[in-house]
C-alpha cells in the first residue's frame, strides 16, 4: 500500500489506480533527470530507486533510496515551474505505476485530506534531510555507515535475517555523504567482525542487532 493513498476509499483508490500505466525500467536507467519538466507521479512497484540532488559546481550526493511502497513527483507537480527535483536511477530492474500530472492533480482537488498528508509527508522528508545533514556535521563516519546499512538492510529485507544490498562500495559512500576509501575501511572493519560480507557490487548484512548497537 502506497502510504499517498491511505486517506482515500477503496473505491477512489481503485478508481486512481485504473489511471495508471505500468513503465519497466532497467538497472542504472535514469528515470528523470533533476530540472526536467515534471509531467507524472510515480508509485514504486517494484525494485529499488536513488534519489540524487546536484550543485552546480558538479558536486553530487544521494538523498535517499525508495523501495516498493514509495513514491516520488509529488514536489515537482506542486512547484510552480513544475521542474524535478532530484535525479532518480534505478539501481536494479525496476517497475513504477506513472499517473499524469493531470489525473494527480483531480485527486488534491477531490479529496482534501490528500494535501493535508502531503504536507505531513513533505514534513517528513524535510526532517530526514535535516537529521542526515547533522549527521554528515557531527556523527562519526562508522555510525553514519552503521544507519545507512540498516536503512537500506530494512529497505531490501524486512526481517532480521540476512540480507543483501545489492549497492557497490562506491554507491554506499555516495549515500553517506563520504569518498570510497574511508567507507570501506570502515566496511572491512564490521567484515571482520562477521557483521556484514563484502562481494563484487554488493554487501551481505549478517547481523543487524550488531548494527543497531554500533549505531546508537
Amino acid at each position: 500500500m502506497w502510504r499517498l493513498l491511505e486517506p482515500l476509499r477503496p473505491e477512489d483508490r481503485e478508481a486512481f489506480l485504473a489511471l495508471t500505466h505500468r513503465r519497466t525500467f532497467a538497472r542504472d536507467e535514469v528515470l528523470c533527470h533533476e530540472g526536467d519538466p515534471a509531467d507524472s507521479l510515480h508509485l514504486v512497484e517494484r525494485g529499488h530507486l536513488a534519489v540524487r540532488g546536484t550543485l552546480p559546481s558538479g558536486a553530487a550526493a544521494t538523498f535517499t533510496v525508495l523501495s516498493p511502497g514509495d513514491y516520488f513527483g509529488e514536489l515537482a507537480l506542486m512547484r510552480t515551474d513544475r521542474r524535478r527535483t532530484a535525479t532518480v536511477t534505478a539501481l536494479e530492474e525496476s517497475q513504477t505505476l506513472a499517473v499524469a500530472g493531470t489525473a494527480f492533480n483531480r485527486l488534491c482537488q477531490n479529496n482534501p485530506d490528500i494535501e493535508r498528508l502531503l504536507s505531513t509527508l513533505l514534513a517528513d522528508r524535510i526532517d530526514l534531510l535535516s537529521r542526515r545533514l547533522l549527521e554528515t556535521l557531527y556523527e562519526t563516519l562508522d555510525r553514519r555507515v552503521h544507519r545507512r546499512l540498516l536503512d537500506l538492510a530494512d529497505a531490501y529485507g524486512g526481517s532480521d535475517g540476512a540480507v543483501t544490498i545489492p549497492l557497490s562500495q562506491a554507491q554506499l559512500a555516495d549515500l553517506v555523504g563520504a569518498t570510497r576509501p574511508p567507507v570501506n575501511q570502515v566496511l572491512k572493519r564490521l567484515a571482520d567482525r562477521n557483521v556484514v560480507r563484502l562481494g563484487r557490487s554488493r554487501i551481505e548484512v549478517l547481523d543487524r542487532a550488531e548494527l543497531r548497537r554500533r549505531s546508537t
